[in-house]
């Protein structure tokens, strides 16, 4: 396939990607670090150039120890202490513990349990309450078809709120065992649209990874399968200040209870460059394993998007992210992922070579999604269950802080149109 038959940027969408004028486009263009042609139509320019040039300047850009994500090249509004996450050497710590390893070898309710309430219990469950599952799927069922799962989960939670007697308890205990019933429900109220994992005699009490994959897909359960996702689901739990754990942390310095904090942490995750971007990321894969080149594939999906390309980049670590490695690997013992690790590996292999990108989580969420046959959508439920953990760690942590501290103050500029 011929370069020039792939999709370009106008120069109005490439200023706008970078983020610069088009005065300042035209400079970079004169000196030579980005190329474009001409045509009938004006200056073009080919998408990944594009964003090799976005990752240089990322590079060069982004300031030691900056809290931004994705692929912003803001400065952070501040610095918030927290003892949860620690991201170093590109290695992603949870409480002095390696993420990748507990997510290799733990249960996801044990490592929850264990940021939660301090305790290390490999018996843990966590269970909802069977009459406001029952309430919550009502309310699911009346939601329009277009309804994604993490809209059905937004709504639960909400509904789980209005039932809950000591909803505005900030007593740790509470707080803890409220959380713990709100994420178990969060997955009870998902419709299924498979059959649930036979689990053995000595441990008839399914975890959540058992109780998800039903809710996800139609496919039987497999080892590999439930392994790779209560894998994603500790390695998704938290990381640093995510702009939906800052929404959290923000709610619960106003002293919101934990139903309010998890719903302000799903409000910011609900958004194309966080919570949903594995959404995209499949719907590129799919294409590349349909039989179109990774080229022609990202290309048009930068230039549908005007953005960066979905599933790459993520600042805080050099290399590939490691929680993306980790579920990348696993997926291998998955039975019917060869051809989505092949097509994943082509298109890493692009990317990389183009705009020294590597893959982050969404890239590896998208990866498992498809590789177990799970709804296009199911990535932002993943997420969504995993994170709400997190926020709730991050809500006990800010109701030990002085209330109201993380409420900013906005300066006001006239601006002149």
């Amino acid at each position: 396939m011929q370069e020039q038959e792939l999709p370009t940027l106008t120069a109005e969408q490439t200023a706008a990607r970078l983020g610069i004028k088009l005065e300042t486009l035209y400079a970079y263009v004169a000196r030579g670090r980005l190329r474009r042609t001409r045509g009938p139509e004006g200056s073009a320019f080919d998408p990944l150039d594009v964003e090799r040039f976005a990752a240089s300047r990322r590079s060069r850009t982004a300031p030691a120890g900056t809290a931004a994500h994705g692929h912003s090249d803001g400065q952070p509004l501040m610095v918030i202490e927290t003892d949860l996450a620690l991201i170093e050497d590109d290695q992603l710590f949870y409480r002095g513990r390696d993420a990748t390893d507990l997510a290799a070898h733990e249960p996801f309710e044990q490592v929850a349990h264990w940021l939660l309430a301090g305790v290390d219990d490999a018996r843990m469950r966590f269970r909802a309450h069977p009459g406001s599952v029952a309430r919550a799927r009502s309310v699911s069922d009346a939601m329009p078809p277009s309804a994604t799962l993490r809209d059905r989960q937004q709504v639960a939670v909400t509904t789980f709120a209005t039932l809950d007697p000591l909803r505005h308890s900030l007593d740790p205990l509470t707080v803890v065992s409220a959380g713990e019933s709100l994420v178990a429900g969060m997955v009870a109220v998902l419709p299924d649209v498979g059959r649930a994992p036979v689990t053995a005699a000595s441990d008839r009490d399914p975890r959540i990874a058992e109780l998800l994959w039903p809710k996800l897909t139609p496919r039987p359960a497999q080892p590999a399968g439930i392994a790779a996702l209560n894998a994603a689901l500790v390695l998704l739990i938290d990381h640093d200040m995510a702009i939906s754990t800052l929404a959290a942390r923000a709610a619960a310095s106003a002293r919101a209870n934990v139903y309010a904090v998890v719903t302000a942490g799903l409000g910011a995750l609900d958004s194309a460059l966080h919570g949903n971007a594995s959404v995209e990321v499949s719907r590129m894969l799919g294409r590349i394993m349909a039989g179109e080149t990774p080229e022609r594939v990202v290309a048009d999906t930068v230039a549908s998007r005007g953005g960066a390309v979905p599933g790459f980049g993520q600042v805080l670590y050099t290399g590939t992210d490691p929680r993306a490695r980790a579920i990348l690997g696993m997926l291998e013992a998955v039975d019917g992922a060869a051809p989505v690790l092949d097509a994943a590996e082509r298109t890493t292999r692009m990317i990389r070579a183009r705009t020294g990108a590597h893959p982050n989580v969404d890239f590896a969420l998208a990866a498992l999604t498809l590789a177990t046959g799970m709804a296009a959508d199911a990535g932002e439920a993943i997420f969504a269950t995993a994170r709400s953990v997190g926020w709730i760690a991050h809500a006990l942590a800010e109701y030990r802080e002085r209330p109201l501290r993380l409420r900013p103050v906005g300066r006001y500029v006239e601006r002149v149109s």
